[in-house]
C-alpha cells in the first residue's frame, strides 16, 4: 500500500467493507456520516451480485464519497472493473493465485490485496508476488470462508517476521480486535458494523477497542 493512501499510525487503522446488498438512496450518506466520525484507511465494495450496471452504479456513488475524504476504495475479485471505474484497487479472495496477473494487469499503482485464509504459506506466497496488503481470518466464530480460525501465534509471527500489512477479518469482536491489535496493522469490519442499528456508534466502539 502506497504511503499516501495508507500513513504509518502506531495503532491498527480500519478497512470498513460495504454490505451485499446496499441501498444506494440511503447508503452513501450512511457511509459518509461513518468516515465522518471515524478515521478509516480503506473502503471495500463488496457486492453480492454480479450485475455490473448495478455495481458500477454503486461504485460511482461511493467514490465519490471515499475519495472526497482521501479514502482509498478497492473492490471485491473485479479486477477489469478497477480502471473503468477509476478504483483505487482490488481485494482478490484466492490467497497468491492471481497476484501476478492481477499486477501486470493494474500495474504498480494499484492497491492489490488478497484473503489468505489462516494460511502462513499463501500469505508469504502473495508478499512475494507482489501483493500490498494480506488478510487472515475469520478470527472469531462464523461459518464464512472455510471455517479455519486465524489465530493470536498467526498475527504474533506475522507483525516479528513480515513487513507487508496485515488485515484481521472475520467475526471481530472488541476483546480481539484489543488482543490483535499490537500485531495487526488493520482490521476489516462490515457486518459488524452495519447489522447494528447505529453504524457510527459501532464503528466508534471498534476503532476505541484498538490500542
Amino acid at each position: 500500500m502506497t504511503d499516501d493512501i495508507f500513513p504509518e499510525k502506531e495503532t491498527p487503522q480500519i478497512y470498513l467493507i460495504t454490505p451485499t446488498v446496499v441501498d444506494l438512496a440511503t447508503f452513501p450518506d450512511r457511509l459518509a456520516g461513518c468516515l465522518d466520525s471515524t478515521d478509516v484507511a480503506c473502503v471495500r465494495l463488496s457486492l453480492a451480485s454480479t450485475d455490473e450496471d448495478l455495481i458500477a452504479k454503486t461504485a460511482d456513488a461511493l467514490r465519490v464519497v471515499t475519495h472526497d475524504r482521501d479514502v482509498a476504495l478497492v473492490i471485491d475479485t473485479h479486477v477489469m472493473m478497477v480502471e473503468r471505474l477509476g478504483l483505487d484497487g482490488v481485494h482478490l479472495t484466492d490467497a497468491a493465485r492471481t497476484i501476478k496477473a492481477v499486477r501486470k494487469e493494474l500495474g504498480d499503482d494499484a492497491i492489490i490485496g488478497t484473503h489468505c485464509y489462516a494460511s502462513r504459506h499463501n500469505g508469504m506466497t502473495a508478499c512475494e508476488l507482489s501483493a500490498d496488503y494480506i488478510t487472515f481470518g475469520p478470527v472469531g466464530e462464523t461459518s464464512l470462508g472455510n471455517s479455519v480460525k486465524a489465530e493470536l501465534e498467526l498475527f504474533e509471527w506475522w507483525s516479528k517476521m513480515i513487513e507487508v500489512p496485515v488485515v484481521a477479518e472475520g467475526a471481530l469482536d472488541t476483546g480481539l480486535i484489543t488482543n490483535l491489535s499490537p500485531h495487526t496493522d488493520f482490521f476489516a469490519l462490515g457486518d459488524e458494523v452495519w447489522g447494528s442499528d447505529d453504524p457510527q456508534k459501532a464503528l466508534a466502539g471498534f476503532a476505541a477497542a484498538m490500542i
